[in-house]
Parts: C-alpha cells; structure tokens; sequence
C-alpha cells in the first residue's frame, strides 16, 4: 500500500504536467482496438476504473501513460477471455480499492461510504447551535430599576413638553 501510495504521489507530482498539457478533462481515449466491440467493452470497464495519476477521471478519460498502459492491459485480458468481474478484482488487487470509482463495503473503505452522511451530520449540529446562540444574543435583556426610572423619567419628560 505504501508503494502505491508512493507511486501515485510520484507520477502526480512529475507526471502531472505532461497530462494537463495533453488533453482535456472530457476526452475520450482513442481506441486501440480493430474489434469495435471490444473497444466498446474496453471502455465500459475503463469508466469504472480511477486514474492513478489524475485521480479524478476514470482511465477512459485520461490521457496519462499510467491510464493507457491500464486501458491496453484490460484489452489484453479481454482477449484471453477475462470477465469483467475478473478484470475489477484483478485491478482492485495490484491497484488497492482506490482504483475502483465504486469501492466494495469493507472495514476499510467504510469511512468512504458513511463519511459524507457523517460531515453532513456534523455541519447540521453546527449550523443548529449556531442559530440557537444567535437567537438567545438576540433577545435584549430585562432592564434594570435604574434603567426602568430613566426611561420613565424620558416619558416624563417627553410627555410634558409640546
């Protein structure tokens, strides 16, 4: 794990401006394939799978080297007949669940499952003590006697003359 890590960090920080300088965001990979049914399947698998090196496309996506060597590995295992079960769990093993656009419930990736409901959470009890403080400082307090005799006396005053 800590190899990968490793490498991810490595490829983002030396690979990064080779990728930015390639191609857009939005493009599409170039096919490889003759079999145009392949390609398709190529690509089906491709947009399941995370870019290493980008981090936010998929493979299918990416123009990175990382990206199109993983893009012609699932071609190769496709043409000896892999599924594409077998092509996910095989990523998953060498790569880590981080490959994986859609990562399986275990211990481990948990806090990617329920973490977003638990910042939620959080930002819900903050914005609630926070409307509760700002309405109890809103409130004005009770005046004093000696604050109840000058606003009398004010009156008082106020009142007798036109």
């Amino acid at each position: 794990m800590r190899i990968l890590l490793l490498s991810v960090v490595l490829c983002s920080a030396f690979g990064s401006s080779a990728v930015t300088a390639q191609a857009p965001a939005e493009s599409v990979a170039t096919p490889l394939a003759a079999d145009p049914v392949l390609e398709a399947r190529v690509l089906k698998i491709a947009e399941e799978l995370r870019c290493l090196v980008c981090q936010n496309e998929t493979i299918a996506g990416s123009q990175a080297d990382l990206a199109k060597d993983l893009r012609q590995q699932i071609r190769d295992q496709l043409a000896q007949g892999r599924t594409q079960a077998q092509i996910m769990e095989f990523m998953s093993q060498r790569y880590g669940d981080f490959v994986l656009y859609r990562p399986p419930l275990r211990v481990s990736t948990l806090l990617l499952w329920i973490g977003p409901f638990v910042l939620l959470l959080v930002a819900i009890g903050v914005l609630v003590v926070h409307v509760r403080r700002r309405d109890t400082l809103a409130e004005p307090a009770p005046l004093t006697a000696a604050e109840l005799q000058r606003v009398q006396r004010l009156l008082d005053e106020a009142e007798g003359s036109p």
